[in-house]
């Protein structure tokens, strides 16, 4: 089986990302539980929507900022952050 990869992102509201997958899945995803959570404090800037948005898709990845913010493909993929 090929490994999984994102294929497209579009943001939908809030913190809210339409995800596309290699298998041609598509998830709804909410980051604002993971990113408002008591997290790591290098996330608080991407509690801005502004920045949020700025994501770029990197070798099949959904990252921020040079992998400031990654999760497993997976994750993404299952909706569980």
């Amino acid at each position: 089986m090929p490994e999984l990869s994102v294929l497209k992102a579009t943001h939908v509201t809030g913190h809210i990302l339409e995800i596309e997958f290699s298998d041609n899945h598509v998830s709804v995803v909410d980051f604002a539980p993971f990113i408002f959570s008591d997290g790591h404090p290098d996330y608080d800037v991407y509690k801005d929507i502004s920045r949020f948005v700025q994501f770029d898709l990197l070798d099949g990845n959904l990252n921020w900022d040079d992998y400031t913010m990654i999760f497993p493909v997976e994750h993404l993929y299952e909706n569980k952050l």
